[in-house]
């Protein structure tokens, strides 16, 4: 068991963010153990021969047997909404004595390193920039252009969902709702560690007023911490909704509905019982995003769907009127 404290204030100082660079990472996990992630397979099988110009080796070897990743490669997000190149940044500058223990402390000890990380720690500066490459040309070829937007959507509905939990019903509901593993316990949440895959030496966590960021991810089966607990506290769990990544487009059934609103307005209509971008959708679907943009505005104009803009982007989701419609 894992105990996180609150201090007086500390909920104050609470907040939710993802990050693709986390995402990123945590998606080469699903290369040692497909079986573990059945709604990315899909997505796996379109990957793998793309796989084949990468540093696989490398790629393979940032995830432990037991799934860990080193720390410095998951920094906390300073912002709710991080670009992945500036995350990558963070990772370039992380001091080499962190890269070494953080490889040691995932594997554990020293005869479990793979020969790729046992080479490279003999030099950690360039195997740092190795390890940084490989996620950027990992990024760009595998993951930018179809996966990400469809990701972040799921990401952002769960954050979505987690802010009218904490209106409506407190702290008290949201922290214990994030995972069958947290308890919540007047000034302190409860984490069970009784399922992890490999039990580590993990020590109580005070936030201390360091601020606590949970972050949502699609590949976790419950809650987790950092490896090292002496780290600003962070605390992912899983996202809400991950099962849709491998959905395709939900046919249009109802007869009335597409004669009401058209079948493309109809299939947006149905799409956004989550809230998505323009973009999102427009991967979703398989068309423009102008196409889309043409369809919500009629839509938005009817009242069936609310917006809101989050920096520079637009998230629709459907109001009571559209959930009426639809069902």
């Amino acid at each position: 068991m894992i105990e996180i404290r609150f201090a007086v204030g500390d909920l104050a100082t609470t907040s939710f963010a993802y990050s693709p660079l986390q995402e990123a990472v945590f998606s080469l996990r699903s290369l040692h153990d497909p079986a573990r992630y059945p709604h990315h397979r899909p997505w796996l099988r379109r990957i793998r021969p793309r796989l084949e110009s990468l540093d696989r080796e490398l790629l393979t070897a940032l995830v432990a047997p037991w799934l860990w990743v080193p720390d410095f490669l998951t920094p906390r997000p300073d912002r709710a909404r991080p670009a992945f190149a500036d995350e990558l940044d963070r990772v370039r500058g992380t001091p080499l004595e962190v890269v070494v223990a953080d490889f040691r402390a995932t594997y554990r000890t020293e005869d479990a390193l793979p020969p790729v990380v046992a080479r490279g720690l003999a030099d950690p500066g360039a195997f740092l920039a190795r390890i940084a490459d490989a996620l950027d040309a990992y990024w760009h070829t595998c993951l930018v252009a179809d996966w990400w937007p469809r990701v972040q959507s799921i990401l952002e509905a769960d954050l979505a969902h987690r802010g009218r939990v904490l209106a409506e019903q407190g702290a008290g509901t949201l922290l214990p709702g994030l995972d069958r593993r947290l308890t919540w316990t007047g000034s302190r949440l409860q984490l069970s560690t009784r399922d992890f895959m490999v039990q580590a030496p993990w020590a109580d966590v005070s936030i201390a007023g360091r601020g606590m960021v949970l972050l949502p991810t699609l590949f976790a089966r419950g809650a987790q911490p950092l490896i090292d607990p002496s780290r600003p506290p962070v605390l992912m769990y899983p996202a809400r909704g991950r099962a849709t990544l491998s959905e395709t487009p939900p046919p249009v059934t109802d007869d009335a509905l597409v004669r009401l609103l058209g079948r493309p307005r109809a299939r947006l209509l149905l799409l956004l019982a989550e809230p998505a971008s323009t973009t999102e959708l427009a991967h979703r679907l398989g068309v423009t995003p102008g196409a889309v943009s043409q369809h919500l505005a009629v839509l938005y104009d009817a009242g069936l769907l609310s917006r809101t803009r989050s920096g520079r982007t637009v998230r629709y989701a459907r109001t009571l009127l559209g959930d009426e419609l639809c069902r």
